[in-house]
C-alpha cells in the first residue's frame, strides 16, 4: 500500500541523514503517516520532525527540511513534497499513481482491496448467539451483523475464518419455562415462539409474588441436567421451534454462520473442565459451590459448579474455549458480544490462562453497545422488547412505498424493497461505532435518506445505468488525462480503499467502511451532476470517465459486500 511506501521513504531519508551525521542523536521509532484533515495539505502527512525537534530542543522546520533533502528522489508515486508549519512533511501522490490505482480496480474487480496479510492464520468469530425460546430481538441484530461484517473483512484480508453461533439453549431459564408449561398444562403441539416468550414473562411476574416458584424452576432444570425424559422432551421442542424462527431471520438478513454449537453441546466437556480445575487446584468450595478465585483478587470470583451440583454458564463457556483451541488451533478468537458481558469475558479469558491452555491476549472482546429505549434497557423478562422481524418487515414496507419506477413488476418491486429496506436497517447499525449504545428510534433505524444505505445503493445503480447506456461490456485500462476538480476528488478517495479495509480489520470497526463508501458516493454524485460522461468532449475524456464510473461502482459493491449488504442494478 502507498502508506507503507511513504513510511519506508521517510525511514530511508532519516537513515541517510543519520549516516551523513545530520541527525545522529535520533533513533528511528514508529513513524506515523496520516491523511491530513484538509486535502490542500496533501494526501499524507508525517509529524516525525516535530518529535525529533522536541528531543533535540531545536526548530522542527529545520529537522523537516533535513529529512526531505535526504528522501530518495527516484520514485513515481509522489508528485511533490512540502513542508508546512510547525514541521509537517506533506506528500502529494502523483497522477500516474492515481490512474494506476483505477486500473488495479479494473483488473482485480471484486478482489480489489483484499490482501494476504492473514495468510496461514485462523480466526474464530463468535457472533449472533440468540437465546432459545425467545424471539430474535432487535438487541441481537448488532452481534449478528457486526460479527458477520468482521468475518467478511477478515476473510477478505486472507485469514481462514470460522464463524460460530453459540446458542443459549441451556440454563435455569429452561427450568422456568418447563415449570410454567407444566403449571398451565400447555399442550406441546400448541407451542410457538410467541407462546414461549409469553410463558417466560408470565413466570417472572408470578415469581415476584411467590418466591417458591423459583425453587420449582431450579428443580426442573436439575431434572433436565440429570437427563429426565419429560424435561428433555419439552426442552427439545423449545429448541426446534426456536431454530426454525432463527433460520427465518438469518435468511432475511442473508447471514450464514459456519457452525452452531449450542451450550448443551458442551455439557459433558464442562464436567471434565471442573475435574481439571480440581486437579490443578484452581477452585475452592464456597457454600457448597465450586468457584475460581483469581490471583490478587484482580477479578471477582467465577462459579463453575452450583451448590446443587448443576454446571454454570461459565463452566460451559470454558469448555467451549478449550474445544475451540484444541480443534482449530486459532491465532485469534473474537467474541462479538454486548458491552454488558465485559466483566464475564475478562473472567473467562483470565481463567483460560490460569488453566494453561492459552494466553488471554489470544482472545478479543468486541463489545457492542446495547440497543435500548431512551430511559431504560430492553427486558425480555418484562416483555419489553422489539422483535427484529417486526423491524425488518416495516423497513421493507417503507422502502416499497418510495419505489417510483412504473416499469417494474410486482416481484421486482418486492425484491428491491427487501434489499433496500433490510440494507437500510443493517447500514444504520454498522455505520455507528460498535461500542456506543443505540437509542431505539423508528425513524432513525428505518432511515432511507442522507448517510444511508439506499443513498449508496442508488449511487451504485446510477453507475450501472451509465455503464449500460455506454454499452459497456468490459472495463479497459485508462491513462492520464487532465483531471477536473471532481474527478480528482474521486481519484484521491479510491486508492484509500485497501488501507481502510486493513484499518477496519485491525480495529474491528465496520463503520470505517461505511464512512468511506458514503464519502466516495457523495464525490461520485457531485461529479455526475456537473460533468457529461458518455457525451464528454473527447474520446479520451469519455473513456476515462467510464473507467472512473466502473471503478466507483466496483468499490461500492466490494464495500457493501463486506458489510453484508446487497446492491441493485435497478431501483
Amino acid at each position: 500500500m502507498i502508506e507503507e511506501k511513504i513510511n519506508n521513504l521517510i525511514k530511508q531519508g532519516i537513515e541517510s541523514a543519520r549516516d551523513d551525521g545530520k541527525i545522529t542523536e535520533f533513533e528511528i521509532s514508529e513513524i506515523l503517516v496520516e491523511h491530513p484533515a484538509q486535502e490542500n495539505f496533501g494526501d499524507y502527512s508525517c509529524a516525525i520532525a516535530m518529535k525529533f525537534a522536541k528531543i533535540a530542543k531545536t526548530n522542527p522546520m529545520e529537522i523537516a527540511k533535513i529529512i526531505v533533502d535526504y528522501l530518495p528522489k527516484n520514485n513515481d508515486f509522489i508528485k511533490k513534497i512540502e513542508i508546512a508549519k510547525p514541521g509537517f512533511i506533506n506528500f502529494f501522490v502523483s497522477e500516474q499513481f492515481l490512474v494506476e490505482e483505477v486500473n488495479k480496480v479494473i483488473i482485480q474487480g471484486h478482489k480489489y482491496g483484499s490482501s494476504d496479510i492473514g495468510k496461514n492464520k485462523t480466526v474464530i468469530i463468535d457472533y449472533s448467539s440468540p437465546n432459545i425460546a425467545k424471539s430474535f430481538g432487535i438487541g441481537h441484530l448488532r452481534s449478528t451483523i457486526i460479527g458477520q461484517a468482521i468475518y467478511n473483512i477478515y476473510k477478505f484480508l486472507g485469514w481462514k475464518c470460522i464463524g460460530d453461533n453459540y446458542l443459549g439453549d441451556w440454563g435455569t431459564q429452561f427450568g422456568k419455562l418447563i415449570y410454567q408449561i407444566k403449571k398451565d398444562k400447555i399442550l406441546l403441539k400448541d407451542l410457538t415462539i410467541e407462546k414461549l416468550e409469553k410463558l417466560y414473562v408470565k413466570f417472572h411476574k408470578n415469581a415476584e409474588k411467590n418466591l417458591e416458584i423459583e425453587q420449582g424452576a431450579r428443580d426442573w432444570f436439575k431434572k433436565l441436567e440429570q437427563g429426565d425424559k419429560e424435561a428433555k422432551k419439552i426442552w427439545q421442542i423449545c429448541v426446534n421451534i426456536s431454530l426454525k424462527e432463527f433460520e427465518k431471520i438469518y435468511k432475511l438478513l442473508d447471514v450464514k454462520i459456519d457452525y452452531c454449537f449450542a451450550e448443551s453441546f458442551y455439557l459433558k466437556m464442562s464436567r471434565e473442565i471442573i475435574d481439571e480445575a480440581i486437579d490443578k487446584k484452581l477452585v475452592v468450595k464456597s457454600e457448597g459451590a465450586l468457584i475460581i478465585k483469581y490471583p490478587k483478587n484482580e477479578l471477582p470470583v467465577a462459579m463453575l459448579l452450583k451448590s446443587d451440583s448443576a454446571t454454570t454458564y461459565f463452566a460451559r463457556n470454558l469448555a467451549q474455549a478449550k474445544y475451540r483451541l484444541e480443534k482449530y488451533n486459532p491465532d485469534l478468537i473474537v467474541y462479538e458480544v454486548g458491552v454488558d458481558q465485559t466483566l464475564f469475558l475478562k473472567q473467562l479469558f483470565s481463567a483460560v490462562e490460569l488453566f494453561g491452555w492459552a494466553k488471554k491476549e489470544k482472545f478479543v472482546h468486541i463489545a457492542h453497545g446495547l440497543v435500548r429505549w431512551k430511559d431504560k434497557k430492553f427486558s425480555t423478562r418484562k416483555g419489553d422488547t422489539i422483535h427484529l422481524e417486526q423491524v425488518l418487515n416495516q423497513a421493507i414496507v417503507k422502502a416499497k412505498k418510495i419505489i417510483k419506477n412504473k416499469n417494474l413488476s410486482e416481484k421486482e418491486k418486492q425484491k428491491i424493497a427487501e434489499t433496500v429496506g433490510i440494507g437500510a436497517v443493517k447500514y444504520n447499525d454498522l455505520s455507528q461505532y460498535h461500542n456506543i449504545d443505540i437509542v431505539f428510534d423508528w425513524d432513525k433505524i428505518l432511515n432511507l435518506k442522507g448517510n444511508s444505505c439506499p443513498y449508496i445503493q442508488y449511487t451504485f445503480t446510477r453507475c450501472q445505468s451509465v455503464l449500460e447506456k455506454a454499452k459497456f461490456r468490459k472495463a479497459k485500462k485508462t491513462k492520464i488525462i487532465e483531471f477536473n476538480q471532481e474527478e480528482n476528488a474521486i481519484l484521491r478517495t479510491i486508492y484509500k480503499f485497501p488501507e481502510i479495509i486493513e484499518k477496519a480489520g485491525e480495529s474491528f470497526s465496520p463503520n470505517l467502511i461505511c464512512n468511506f463508501v458514503f464519502d466516495l458516493s457523495q464525490k461520485y454524485n457531485a461529479f455526475y451532476d456537473k460533468h457529461k460522461i458518455i457525451k464528454a468532449d473527447t474520446i479520451e475524456q469519455k473513456e476515462f470517465r467510464i473507467a472512473l464510473t466502473f471503478a466507483t461502482s466496483q468499490i461500492i459493491k466490494n464495500s457493501l459486500n463486506l458489510l453484508g449488504i446487497s446492491t441493485l442494478k435497478k431501483m
